[in-house]
């Protein structure tokens, strides 16, 4: 069976697939969404009435016929070795199947839900399963326990690309993922009932695994090399019984490679970041923009940038994210002002090291933390810290004021006496100033005046291109000097004069 990879492994893919422009295009009808502008006449009246009624073709439909049943494989014909599975690090502890999507169902409230869980092959009908502490499927596991009943799962290989993202997606639990596919994609996704599990699954995937979990049926699962560079431990987890396997006649499997980041998950967290602002926003409304870093594994750091109303407002911050669904995980939080643009490092890297004091403006606190940190002193349970990387309130102790017009400012690092084409007029070298000169602002040279600085002036480079009459083309380095053999033999001696060798004065 062929093996797709890389599938959604740059932007631009990832964007196609989903049929979007950009990420924000989801951010912003998320956000008109959940705060409704009121239409103003009837042309308002009809975009919103529109609106509403383009939510009827979010919700999933069932059909009776699907693609990825039409070959159906049941009992001792189940063989998951015929499967492409990674083995991806010397030290896993086996081979993993990276991009299955996972349906499970509550057994009390009836509601499912769908995520992507790494998947152990244990052996031809055998699969271990992977789902954390902190996840709604090991939350369904455990009620089915609780009641001594066994639980159904189907695993399902090339899903769409709407439902692949929303098995992705941070989803409060009662929210459906494929409602939000749906309204992701822009039209429903077509469901067709499994086999042999009372589940269902996207009828134009390619291969889908049905199975029940026996309470207590545990086997080791791992190690394994994950996203935070580092291997997790082998820990016992759930084993799933595979009872029937359906795909289409030329099935095509997906998958993808975990490790240190840039991996191909990176796209996804870029888009989970753009997409779920307004759903932030709404539990934290002082939030107006946020970074989750790729390398922090998109859930390790998150930098925020907030409108600053009143003293340590960025310490309430931090306490709101920190209790925000899966925000909760968060091991560093930095908070900076509205005027700082979140996804630009260097300037937040200025704010957060050279603007703070540690003594005031670090918060370190305790809390959950994610079930793959490696790092944390004991597991589920670490240490978070939060950087106030705000301007200062003089009740908060603030004694000096930025250089330069604002902290944003793309001048910031360069002198006001630095010309605006990039010219070095030596101040860039940290020379001394020299006092007023005539024609000057406040002691300031006038622009490329080199000469006020006590300077001899720099070489440029010609302002316009040159054409090179040889061969009719613009040369990047401007006309050949006399004598300079660029092009053939030396433009004095193609006329057939003689050379000229009587000194010449080259001074600039």
């Amino acid at each position: 069976m062929p093996l797709a990879m890389n599938v959604y492994g740059t932007d631009r893919r990832l964007l196609k697939a989903l049929d979007l422009k950009s990420y924000a295009e989801i951010s912003e009808r998320i956000g008109g969404l959940l705060k409704p502008e009121l239409p103003h006449g009837f042309v308002g009246v009809r975009e919103a009435f529109g609106k509403l009624g383009a939510m009827t073709h979010v919700p999933p439909r069932k059909v009776k016929d699907a693609p990825v049943q039409e070959v159906v494989l049941r009992g001792d014909d189940v063989d998951l070795e015929q499967l492409p599975a990674l083995f991806t690090w010397p030290k896993d502890g086996g081979s993993f199947f990276n991009l299955g999507l996972t349906h499970t169902k509550d057994p009390e409230s009836g509601v499912r839900n769908l995520g992507l869980y790494r998947l152990q092959r244990h052996d031809k009908r055998t699969i271990g399963m992977h789902w954390q502490i902190h996840k709604d499927s090991r939350n369904h596991y455990q009620v089915a326990a609780r009641r001594g009943e066994r639980l159904p799962v189907a695993i399902a290989f090339g899903c769409p690309p709407a439902v692949t993202y929303a098995s992705t997606a941070p989803l409060p639990g009662d929210i459906d993922e494929y409602l939000f596919a749906g309204f992701v994609q822009g039209k429903r996704i077509e469901m067709v009932d499994c086999k042999t599990v009372p589940l269902q699954v996207p009828a134009q995937a390619e291969v889908v695994l049905e199975g029940w979990l026996e309470p207590g049926e545990m086997l080791p699962e791992g190690p394994y090399g994950d996203h935070t560079g580092f291997y997790t431990p082998q820990e016992p987890f759930p084993a799933l019984t595979i009872d029937c396997v359906t795909m289409r006649k030329r099935p095509l499997l997906q998958s993808i490679v975990v490790g240190r980041p840039p991996t191909e998950d990176g796209p996804l967290g870029r888009a989970t970041e753009r997409f779920f602002l307004p759903l932030l926003k709404i539990i934290v409304p002082d939030i107006v923009d946020y970074h989750l870093p790729e390398s922090g594994g998109f859930h390790n750091c998150a930098i925020v940038s907030i409108d600053k109303k009143y003293p340590k407002h960025a310490q309430k911050v931090m306490h709101a994210i920190w209790g925000a669904h899966m925000m909760s995980l968060t091991k560093l939080i930095v908070v900076v002002d509205s005027d700082c643009d979140v996804h630009d490092l260097h300037e937040v890297s200025w704010r957060a090291l050279g603007n703070t004091d540690y003594a005031r403006d670090l918060t370190v606190v305790e809390g959950p933390v994610d079930h793959l940190d490696h790092a944390s002193y004991q597991q589920f349970w670490g240490g978070k810290a939060g950087i106030d990387a705000t301007r200062k309130w003089p009740e908060e102790g603030t004694r000096a004021t930025a250089a330069g017009p604002t902290w944003s400012s793309p001048t910031r690092t360069r002198p006001p006496w630095s010309t605006a084409a990039g010219r070095s007029t030596g101040c860039d070298l940290g020379l001394r100033r020299p006092p007023a000169a005539a024609g000057t602002h406040k002691g300031v040279p006038a622009p490329g005046d080199d000469r006020a600085l006590g300077l001899r002036p720099a070489l440029r480079l010609h302002r316009r291109p040159h054409r090179d009459v040889r061969v009719g083309r613009e040369h990047p380095l401007g006309p050949a000097a006399p004598g300079h053999r660029r092009h053939g033999r030396p433009a004095h001696l193609r006329d057939g004069r003689q050379p000229d060798h009587r000194p010449r004065d080259r001074r600039p």
